[in-house]
C-alpha cells in the first residue's frame, strides 16, 4: 500500500533536509564573510588559496577537482585573486597553453593571516552545540558527503587530480 503524500505545507519545506542544508550553507557563508571581512575573500577563493598553497603549480582543471568547485566558474575565481595580486598563473614548460597557480608573497601572507578568522568562522558556525553533537554533526555531514560525492554536478575528485599532479611535476 502506497504511503500517504506529504502534506503542502512550510512546516514541510522548512524541515526538509534540501531546505535545512541550503539555509545552513546561507548561514556559513555568512559567518565566513563576517569573520573574514578585513581580507575580502570568499570561502570559495579560500579554499583555492589552499589548495594552490598545498600544490604549487597546480593548473585550474586540477583545482576545480580538488575544492569540487565548477570549472566554469572558477575561471572567475581566479581572476579575482590574481587581480588582487594573490596568485599569479605561469605558462606549463611542458605545455604552454596551461597556466600553472603560484600564490604571491602577498597571497601566502593573507593566507597566514586569515588563518584566525576562518578558525572563528568554523567555531561561530557550531558554537551552538554541545562539543558530543558538533563531533556527530561532523561525522554525519562527512559521512553524506562522501556516499552523495557522485550526484554532485561537482564531484570532489582531489585524489585523481593530484595523482596526476605529481607525475607531472
Amino acid at each position: 500500500m502506497p504511503s500517504k503524500p506529504s502534506p503542502i505545507t512550510m512546516d514541510a519545506v522548512y524541515t526538509a533536509p534540501g531546505y535545512l542544508f541550503r539555509r545552513m550553507q546561507q548561514i556559513a557563508v555568512s559567518i565566513f564573510v563576517e569573520e573574514c571581512r578585513a581580507f575580502d575573500l570568499t570561502p570559495v577563493q579560500y579554499a583555492a588559496l589552499v589548495a594552490i598553497h598545498t600544490h604549487p603549480g597546480i593548473d585550474a582543471t586540477r583545482l576545480s577537482a580538488v575544492i569540487a568547485f565548477d570549472r566554469s566558474t572558477l575561471g572567475n575565481v581566479i581572476e579575482r585573486l590574481e587581480s588582487k595580486a594573490l596568485i599569479e598563473r605561469k605558462p606549463s614548460r611542458e605545455d604552454k597553453r596551461v597556466k600553472l597557480l603560484h600564490l604571491t608573497r602577498s597571497g601566502a601572507a593573507v593566507l597566514r593571516d586569515i588563518m584566525p578568522s576562518v578558525e572563528r568562522a568554523q567555531l561561530r558556525m557550531l558554537q551552538p552545540l554541545k562539543p558530543a553533537d558538533r563531533r556527530a554533526l561532523l561525522a554525519l555531514l562527512t559521512q553524506l558527503v562522501d556516499l552523495n560525492n557522485e550526484a554532485s554536478r561537482v564531484p570532489l575528485r582531489a585524489e585523481d587530480a593530484l595523482e596526476h599532479l605529481g607525475k607531472s611535476s
